[in-house]
């Protein structure tokens, strides 16, 4: 495949509004108590009244930097009574694998009426598809629907808008955008979790001047006064990366952005940041991962104070937390 055609993106840097925590890593397969490699792309809520988080453990060796095949991925569950000091459990609590199933991965999690519900992505043999799981305990989880192929990522609002559940989500629509990596951000409705429609195209790949390569929802929706405070991640791809990681050849870079949508109608996107919210800088992010620089939030909290916490993946490696004041980041999703 060629990308001669696609404009390269020069150097990006993270909006001075975030901050790093000082503990990142947060969260890395050392601090694991069984032998897992790669511990990223958590999601994060508070629920029951500590954080909780999901994550993806992908296994290997870290020393030799080798990966098992993928059916082997699950995924593990940390608590935190600050949001910032991690204790893992003490095994996986969540693995799909089957016949047909290869795999499920990358969780996001969403509190709504009292109950956590758990978006994930499941690898089959004939495609990839979205699953939505809710679970009170984090011990047993109750699968509520599968989406035809390709679904890749989506999440879930925390309440009802207009009496329907809504979620945004990111088709492999590889046919139609011309046989090639340009993604979208979609966004739909059910009445039960179950069945979905009234789709609609949220953020396309070129609105976004930070992205030549695709776009996709990333931690689930926050309520604010002034909106619906979402963040998406944002791939720009340069052949001239080459190897940049343990994958033979990695040539992307992922981003975070963040965009404001309006309460009553989330198909309206208020304001978007022109600039990432987070780009990759910090070591971890950019150098002995798996995949060097990679950002990805799969969780955000908008505390009581005002504090936002953007859990991410870094480096397809380790999870980390980046804090910002919500009134920050909606300043720069309407460019004030």
């Amino acid at each position: 495949m060629s990308y001669n055609h696609t404009p390269v993106i020069g150097a990006l840097a993270s909006t001075p509004l975030i901050r790093r925590h000082p503990a990142n890593p947060v969260l890395d397969a050392a601090r694991v108590p069984y032998p897992t490699a790669l511990v990223f792309n958590a999601g994060v809520v508070k629920f029951g009244g500590r954080y909780v988080m999901v994550f993806r453990n992908d296994y290997g060796s870290l020393e030799q930097q080798t990966l098992e095949p993928s059916h082997t991925t699950d995924l593990g569950i940390a608590f935190s009574e600050d949001g910032i000091h991690w204790t893992a459990g003490p095994k996986p609590v969540f693995k799909l694998q089957g016949e047909e199933v290869v795999r499920g991965y990358d969780p996001r999690l969403t509190v709504i009426d009292g109950r956590c519900y758990m978006c994930f992505a499941v690898d089959t043999r004939h495609g990839i598809r979205g699953g939505i799981a809710v679970t009170d305990d984090f011990e047993s989880f109750e699968i509520l629907s599968l989406s035809t192929p390709d679904l890749r990522n989506m999440v879930l609002f925390p309440e009802k808008i207009n009496g329907n559940y809504v979620r945004l989500e990111r088709p492999f629509t590889v046919y139609s955008r011309g046989g090639k990596d340009r993604f979208d951000t979609w966004i739909a409705e059910s009445p039960d979790l179950i069945y979905w429609g009234r789709s609609d195209l949220l953020l396309a790949v070129e609105q976004v001047p930070f992205a030549n390569d695709k776009i996709g929802p990333a931690a689930p929706p926050v309520k604010t006064d002034k909106g619906w405070l979402t963040t998406f991640h944002a791939v720009d791809l340069d052949p001239a990366r080459g190897k940049n990681g343990w994958e033979p050849s990695w040539k992307k870079r992922y981003t975070a952005g963040i965009m404001l949508l309006d309460l009553d109608n989330p198909k309206k996107i208020l304001g978007m940041s022109a600039s990432p919210l987070l780009a990759p800088e910090a070591p971890y992010e950019i150098d002995g991962g798996f995949r060097n620089d990679v950002i990805f939030p799969g969780g955000m909290i908008l505390e009581d104070d005002g504090e936002v916490k953007i859990y991410y993946g870094a480096a397809d490696t380790v999870e980390c937390l980046a804090t910002a004041h919500v009134d920050d980041l909606i300043r720069l999703c309407l460019g004030q």
